[in-house]
Parts: structure tokens; sequence; C-alpha cells
């Protein structure tokens, strides 16, 4: 408070304005401020011993003591409101103007209302609501560096990347070292940390890395399908952050700094033979970073996120999330598509469509323009096993119900016998049947684009240098034009049995 006595004192010894404000720690135009408002007031010094320091001051600057009965917002509730959903300070102010009203006391302007509560923010809580709302968003990324899990046999280490999730509200956060980066990886760290926090944000702020969005756009990105559906059905929006723009998530740029030196630094010199006991070391570590103190505000970031965040999160579904990978694919000319070795059934009219493949451990659903054409239950165990649906066959198809070594032999039948011959080669050379599958229909459809008498041909000159010849040398005669030419024929040479080492029937015991 301004020492309006003083002031008044000072300026009645002769001193002048820039002097006063010298001696006072005042502006100059603080000391004029308060000499011009004595003048008109008409006092002089000495001041009357019963007026006191506080009535000097309401009678200089009466639009203070008028501040004074101001009505102070209850800052308590306000920070609370603050946290919940669509609730801003600017709804709050005009609440609390309406409330003066009403009870016909003055209220602060909104400039000193913000003011207040910054300051009340920053002093008596550990977050900070005005910039970050609690339980809006959850920032993530893979850090810099890796930790290493060493082979036990082979002695070999293995780099392990390290998932960072932060809460930039309360700063609360969470850790998990994977050993690849993929989408199952990324997929799986998500759902660990919403299970960790107990709840999920209303926001997903990722990096543009690819197994979180498929082409990045600052107003129109394409997020990945695999990393919406989970982000759906957690009840969140992907916000990814801007190429190259760190500051779009501070927080957990700033968090992946301090983890890198806090958590994995402090493991470097310890040897984790497997996955699990580095993570473990990493829960213990990550419980002492979430419980260390604030330098600069009280409390710490689990407190801030307890006391303050949690309540605010939305609750988690029933069901935890189930991984689905997402693939283009396009049926062959056996309105099949294959998925990890083993073949699935779409309807005849989508041959040679593009399609979005939905797999889970469950299913296989296909999509064509977005509308689900089928689905399958997914196979496991030996590959190269067909599921086909009869409605998916063409007419001329559905007396059989599955593909099978007899079809591929009948349809080659119907174009020649030497082309029938190659199609068995093809079949008895792989040791699992249905792996020749795809070599037969090759060659058979062969037959559509240099028509049958070709194919009969090339497979009767295939024949005469192997017999197991390929879909390639077949295609390769038929391409060069060999097929046209006479195949040729080979000569029996008569066997010279006067060299030595060519036994007679005698040796085995048969007569000549």
């Amino acid at each position: 408070m301004t020492d309006y006595r003083e002031v008044l004192r000072l300026a009645a010894m002769g001193l002048s304005r820039t002097s006063i404000g010298e001696a006072l720690g005042y502006s100059r135009n603080t000391v004029a401020d308060v000499l011009r408002r004595a003048q008109i007031k008409g006092l002089e010094t000495p001041l009357p011993e019963s007026m006191g320091d506080r009535e000097l001051a309401d009678l200089l600057f009466p639009e203070k003591a008028k501040e004074q009965n101001r009505r102070m917002p209850d800052y308590e509730k306000v920070h609370k409101e603050l946290g919940k959903k669509g609730v801003t300070l600017t709804l709050l102010w005009e609440e609390y103007c309406s409330r003066c009203q009403q009870s016909g006391e003055i209220p602060y302007a909104f400039t000193q209302f913000r003011f207040h509560y910054h300051r009340f923010a920053q002093t008596t809580k550990a977050t900070m609501h005005i910039t970050h709302k609690p339980g809006e968003k959850m920032e993530v990324d893979w850090a810099g560096i890796t930790a290493s899990v060493v082979d036990s046999v082979t002695g070999e280490s293995a780099p392990a990347s390290i998932f960072v999730a932060t809460l930039p509200c309360s700063g609360y956060s969470y850790v998990e070292a994977f050993l690849s980066k993929d989408q199952e990886s990324w997929t799986t760290a998500h759902i660990h940390a919403f299970e960790f926090f107990g709840g999920s944000t209303r926001i997903l702020v990722p990096d543009n890395l690819k197994t979180g969005v498929d082409k990045a756009n600052w107003r129109t990105p394409t997020i990945n399908k695999s990393y919406g559906e989970l982000a759906e059905h957690y009840g969140c929006a992907v916000l990814p952050a801007r190429v190259r723009k760190p500051k779009d998530k501070p927080s957990v740029e700033g968090t992946v700094g301090v983890i890198s030196t806090w958590i994995i630094a402090a493991l470097r010199n310890r040897t984790f033979f497997n996955l699990s006991d580095l993570n473990e070391a990493i829960d213990e570590k990550l419980l002492t970073f979430n419980e260390k103190p604030f330098q600069k505000k009280p409390g710490s970031r689990l407190t801030a996120f307890m006391g303050e965040e949690k309540e605010y999160l939305q609750p988690l579904p029933k069901e935890r999330y189930e991984l689905s990978i997402w693939k283009k694919l396009t049926p062959g000319f056996n309105y099949h598509i294959e998925v990890e070795k083993n073949f699935y059934s779409v309807p005849y009219e989508y041959i040679k469509q593009e399609m979005d493949v939905r797999v889970t451990a469950a299913t296989i659903e296909v999509f064509y323009n977005n509308l689900r054409v089928c689905s399958h239950p997914r196979q496991y165990g030996r590959p190269g096993k067909y599921q086909t649906t009869p409605a998916h066959m063409p007419d001329k198809h559905k007396t059989y119900t599955e593909w099978n070594a007899e079809r591929f032999l009948s349809w080659a039948k119907s174009i020649g016998e030497h082309t029938k011959t190659a199609i068995g080669a093809i079949l008895s050379s792989h040791k699992i049947e249905q792996q020749g599958y795809r070599a037969c229909i090759g060659v058979l459809k062969l037959a559509d684009r240099h028509g049958a008498k070709r194919l009969e041909a090339a497979c009767e000159r295939a024949l005469s240098y192997t017999p197991s010849p390929s879909y390639k040398n077949i295609d390769a005669i038929l391409k060069s034009g060999s097929d046209k030419a006479a195949v040729p024929q080979t000569e029996e040479k008569p066997v010279d049995e006067s060299h030595s080492f060519i036994r007679g029937a005698e040796y085995y015991g048969r007569k000549k």
C-alpha cells in the first residue's frame, strides 16, 4: 500500500516529485497523482491526528475503497467447475456477475476475475486448468532412446521401444516397453494406458506415425483404421499433432525427456532377459516418478491426478478392445483372398476388386466401399486351408464344395492330356497339396489368354524338358512362342555293355 502520509510530509519539506519517488520507491506519476488529489481535497500538513492511514487512503482514492467492497468469487468452486466438459472461464464469470446483481454486490471485471483465478490456481492447486482441462487429453509418443533385452541363450541384445502416455492436466504418466513399434504394440500400449489411468480421455494426441495416421494433414488427417476403431471403442477423438510441431503435444514431449533420464538411463546398468522383467523395473521407477513432488507448486503428479483429474475421465467400456488389423486385398480368379497363408472366399462378382479386410483374433471380415460383403471364422494351424461359402461360387463351380485336386485335374483334362499331366505334376510337387492351387489356377487361366491348343502344346514341350514343370516354365514357353515349334524327339542310344562297371543279368540272379 502506498504511504500517502509520507508523500505529503516530504512534499511539505520542499522535495521535488522525482526526489520523493526515488526516496520511497514510487514512480514520479504516482507521487504527482497523490499530491494532485491532496490539493483538490484541501489537505495540508501536518494532518489531523485523528486521521489514520486507512481514512487518508479512502479520502484520496475513494474508488479503491469501493473496489475493496467487491464480492470475491469462490475460486475453489470455480476451479472445480472449470474441469467439467464445456465449461469455460467466461461462462463462470457471467454466472458470477448474475449472482452479484441479484445480491446487489459489485462484481469484478472479467480481466480481474481471470487474474485472481490464475493466481489462485498457481498458488493453491497442482494443475492449471486454464491451459488443460482434466480428463480432456492424453498425449502419446514413443521415446527417442530405447532400453534393451538380452537373449539368455545367444547373449544378443534386442532394443525395446518405450511407449509414453501423459495426461497434460496433471502430468500423470504411463510407461511401457515393447519389442516392436507395430500396430499390435501401439494398440496394446493404449489399452494398458487407459486401464492404468482407470478411464479414457476425450481426445488422443499422437504423433504422425503410420500406426496412428495414414496421411498427415493438419486440417483433414487420415486416421489409421485400426487406431480409429480403438478410439471409437473408448469414446475418444484423435487429433494428431502437426508435422514437426512438438509444441502441439508439449506435455508428453517434456515427459519423454524426463523419463529418458529418470527411468531408462537409471536402468542402463541392469540386465534384463525378458520384457516382463524390464517392465516390472519400469513400473517401480514410474511410481517414484509420479510421486515425486513438483518443484514450483504443491503436490505431485499422483496427488494432482487423484485429487483433480481422475473423476473427469470417461469410464472404461465393459469389454476390452479387440485388436483388429486392416488390409487391402484383391481376390484372385478363384474368388479367394489370402490372409496369413489361409484362403477365404468372397462373392465371385468381386474378382479383381480391391477389398478392405478386417482381421481379428476370431474373424475375417471383408468390406467393399464400406459395405460388409462377408465374414469367416479365422483359420489357425496348418497353412493352406480354404474356407469356401458355396453361395460365393459361380454357377459352373457350385458342383464343387471346395477346391481340390480332382477339380483341377478335371479342368485340365478338358484342355488336353499333357495339361492334365502338368497339373498333376504341380500338385504332387508340394508337400501340402493346397500350396499348389494358385499355380494350377495360373496355368489353367493361360488358356483364356493364349487358347487351349497353345496351352496343351506348351505343356507337352515343358514335359519334354522336365517331369515337374512349373507355372513359370509354361508361361515362358507361351510368351516365347516355343509351343508352336515341333517337340524334339529324343533318340534312345544303345547301351554298351562292354564296360566293366555294367553288371549283367547274371549279377541280379535272373536270366538274360
